[in-house]
């Protein structure tokens, strides 16, 4: 079923239960010495980062503070806008059916193109321009109905991409959609993605979950490194509830061969990205490679 209503870019819906409400904030002593490993530079942090008790691990991690490991499946790098209720209802029971689940893959994350091109009539007049990055009604201007939307579905996070801003500053676009995400009263993951273009590594740590620190990656081996190598510049501004994205994987779509997308899924294991593959069965044999590096929370290609 598409939605007329709102839009967002990207939401997420777990396969299992989901837990309600907001996670209380991080506190001083919720980061102790005995629990948390700092190998590397991370003199960056954000104190307390977004505060909203999410992201205490990343999106190849945890998008709520969990015991467990809980990991994200995206989208959009191999169907793009070919996506329907089928598609998204049959990767989530190959994340069951393969094992992944078990492993922790347990959130379906839904990029852009889900909803209808139009809102519904009692929102017409909108400005023109606010728009996805597919032109489908966007949220600028509809922070707080859209979130309360989003909350009312049961969605655990929100992708926020950038294009049709209207010459918005990130620095000024994004915080109304945290406030309106915070103020439903439930937790949601928030994603900035502006691309990495006024540096959000800078200032986004007390407004999203994460945010894109370099532009979309492609399914080769030059875009791959070239992302890393650019990531790794902000590695010491990534923690505990605020973490570097550096788009998502391209595990089995492809452009590259096992050995590549091995040491592809072991880079972004360190560096702590969400996963994209339409191999359920390629990513459960190199989930375990990221197991004992998930724990530690580093995000630095240069010990």
């Amino acid at each position: 079923m598409m939605y007329s209503h709102f839009l967002f870019i990207l939401f997420s819906v777990t396969i299992w239960p989901a837990i309600d409400g907001i996670i209380a904030p991080l506190t001083e002593n919720s980061q102790s010495s005995s629990s948390w490993i700092h190998p590397f530079d991370t003199s960056n942090y954000g104190r307390l980062q977004l505060s909203n008790g999410l992201a205490l691990t990343p999106q190849m991690g945890s998008a709520l503070s969990l015991p467990w490991h809980v990991f994200t499946w995206n989208s959009w790098n191999f169907f793009a806008c070919n996506i329907n209720e089928t598609v998204i209802k049959e990767t989530a029971d190959a994340l069951i059916s393969t094992g992944l689940a078990d492993l922790g893959y347990r959130y379906v994350n839904i990029d852009d193109c889900w909803s209808s091109i139009l809102r519904n009539s009692k929102i017409e007049g909108e400005a023109h321009g606010v728009f996805t990055c597919q032109v489908r009604p966007g949220s600028l201007f509809h922070e707080e109905d859209d979130a309360e939307s989003f909350a009312s579905w049961g969605v655990d996070y929100l992708k926020y991409d950038n294009c049709f801003n209207l010459g918005i500053k990130p620095e000024n676009r994004y915080p109304p959609m945290r406030d309106a995400l915070n103020s439903t009263g439930r937790a949601i993951f928030y994603s900035i993605c502006e691309w990495g273009v006024d540096d959000p590594a800078l200032w986004a740590d007390k407004v999203g979950n994460s945010w894109r620190t370099t532009d979309d990656i492609t399914d080769t081996w030059e875009s791959m490194t070239a992302i890393a190598d650019i990531n790794d510049k902000w590695a010491s501004y990534a923690g505990p509830g605020g973490w570097n994205d550096p788009d998502m994987l391209e595990v089995g779509n492809g452009g590259m061969d096992f050995s590549e997308y091995r040491s592809h899924f072991s880079i972004w294991a360190l560096m702590k990205d969400e996963i994209h593959s339409p191999d359920m069965n390629l990513i459960k044999n190199l989930v375990r490679l990221q197991d004992g590096i998930h724990q530690i929370g580093i995000e630095n290609l240069n010990p």
